[in-house]
């Protein structure tokens, strides 16, 4: 059975690809293009749900939680849906919007030192990676680099 970008919600992949919020905009920025290494993509359907942000190479999900994710209802329809994500074999990791726009910087770290865990890379097989994170377009600009 098929599991990935199902054709069922083929639109509203493309339609929240079209109007993502402003936080997901910001860390597209960030991720795109193999900026941290690995390739990701965005609005990445699995089964009935579709991912912010996705790395096939890792199984890794990034999820955004705006603030209607502070309701119990949701809470519990994002346990259950976490709880199938995970039974697939993925990894979550779930960042707040606000944190995003907010410390972006210590979010892009994270989420390129839990690639970094996940990739499991041997030093000698790379050892540029290891070093450091590659250089993110406008982290020279925000004094980081």
């Amino acid at each position: 059975m098929a599991l990935f970008n199902l054709k069922t919600n083929k639109k509203t992949r493309k339609f929240l690809r079209k109007n993502m919020t402003r936080a997901e905009t910001v860390l597209w920025r960030e991720l795109r293009r193999k900026n941290l290494g690995f390739k990701f993509r965005r609005q990445f359907g699995v089964g009935p749900y579709i991912i912010d942000f996705y790395c096939p190479q890792l199984k890794l999900a990034i999820e955004l939680d705006g603030d209607v994710h502070t309701f119990k209802s949701i809470r519990k329809r994002d346990k259950i849906r976490q709880k199938f994500l995970e039974s697939n074999g993925l990894y979550i990791k779930r960042y707040w919007n606000s944190d995003i726009l907010n410390n972006l910087d210590s979010i892009v770290d994270n989420i390129y030192n839990t690639c970094r865990h996940l990739s499991k890379l041997k030093p000698k097989e790379n050892l540029e990676l290891l070093k450091s994170p590659p250089k993110i377009r406008g982290r020279l600009q925000r004094g980081l680099e």
